[in-house]
């Protein structure tokens, strides 16, 4: 146990050597531009405080930005996703990987989950697809293939998986909406944290402009000896190179990670189609472009530059595009049998059922002993 926990101490403080190195980069970098540009270099006084009121700006922001995304903790599934007492005895005791599945799909009847994962794992999602494409009739095989899914669970933290849900093998837990864990904030981003890391991104370019925009005359100067060899040579030539190199990689991924803003993805599910009951969907969250941007940004435009909470949700439920789910039943769910994601203050039981398909349904679905729940559909183009 000692030696194991002494590997997890070490490996843990080892996370955070990219975080280190960002750092340096970024204390270096405002040396070199503070000192040896403006108060060095820079002979003009207007020119001086102007270059640093804009500077300020776009690093106060940066800073901002990227230690909100370091320093927010990961959601996790609330205990309402937890299976009850009898349930988890019964679970742990079948072996029958059958029976654990209809354990798991009682529980989940009454969760907001829709999203499900194909049983067996990779090696043997792969085996029976080609021997599925083998066979005779591959094509209703395929289907019936599609459909015979499983309930998303997590052995490790003991949760359903709530839809957008995956567990982090560096955090140890299961993350809301989880997109990735960046070894640069050494934290995972989803969806606690993932406006936070959009904003990073965002002014951590914009601060790679501000100083290659600003920095450019002098680096000419000094490069064709218009300027006299000082030690702020060094320091402002290497600051241009560096913010150039820094900003087109950073533009590359803020590019990406705007795309998935729009099309309503994570990065996993951009690799990895989430699995409804009719199959495979990598657009089965997206609800138009407008709303895909208020899920993370809010709907309040006036807070989407700063790195403040405000995107809706709590990170359980999810509408998708052609089933609506009433975010105030969803809730009711997750404080039933007084297991609230909140405050932990429990609420008269209600019932919102799962089993509705992810198709074009004009229906209502009724729960027996339960109360009937609406579902709108929404048909895209």
């Amino acid at each position: 146990m000692a030696p194991s926990h002494a590997l997890r101490c070490c490996k843990r403080a080892l996370n955070w050597i990219p975080v280190l190195f960002i750092n340096l980069v970024v204390g270096w970098s405002y040396y070199a531009y503070v000192v040896e540009l403006c108060v060095y270099t820079i002979p003009n006084n207007a020119e001086r405080i102007s270059y640093l009121v804009v500077f300020h700006v776009f690093f106060t922001m940066f800073v901002w930005a990227y230690w909100k995304t370091i320093c927010s903790t990961p959601a996790s599934p609330s205990k309402a996703f937890g299976l009850p007492r009898a349930e988890k005895e019964l679970y742990e005791r079948e072996e029958q990987a059958e029976r654990q599945q209809e354990i798991l799909k009682k529980v989940a009847r009454n969760l907001p989950v829709y999203t499900r994962t194909a049983g067996g794992g990779l090696i043997g999602l792969m085996c029976t697809f080609l021997s599925l494409w083998e066979t005779p009739g591959a094509q209703s095989n395929l289907t019936w293939f599609h459909r015979d899914v499983a309930i998303r669970y997590c052995d490790i933290c003991q949760v359903v998986k709530p839809d957008r849900c995956h567990h982090c093998s560096t955090c140890e837990m299961c993350v809301l909406k989880m997109d990735h864990h960046c070894p640069w904030v050494n934290n995972c981003v989803g969806f606690s944290n993932y406006k936070f890391f959009v904003l990073f991104l965002a002014y951590a370019s914009l601060y790679c402009v501000v100083i290659c925009a600003t920095v450019i005359q002098y680096f000419i100067k000094f490069w064709t000896k218009q300027l006299p060899d000082t030690h702020a040579k060094f320091h402002i030539l290497f600051l241009f190179f560096v913010a150039a190199m820094f900003f087109i990689s950073i533009l590359s991924l803020l590019s990406y990670h705007l795309w998935l803003v729009g099309k309503n993805r994570t990065t996993i599910e951009a690799f990895r189609a989430p699995v409804f009951a009719n199959g495979p969907d990598k657009s089965g969250f997206s609800l138009g472009f407008g709303r895909n941007v208020a899920e993370v940004f809010g709907d309040e435009a006036k807070y989407w530059m700063f790195p403040v909470v405000s995107n809706l949700g709590d990170g359980h439920s999810f509408v998708t595009r052609l089933v609506h789910i009433d975010r105030e039943q969803a809730n009711c769910v997750l404080q039933q049998n007084g297991k609230s994601h909140a405050d932990g203050v429990g609420t008269s039981p209600c019932v919102l059922s799962n089993n509705i398909q992810h198709t074009v349904d004009d229906s209502k679905e009724t729960i027996d002993g339960g109360q009937r729940v609406s579902v709108t559909v929404e048909i895209e183009p």
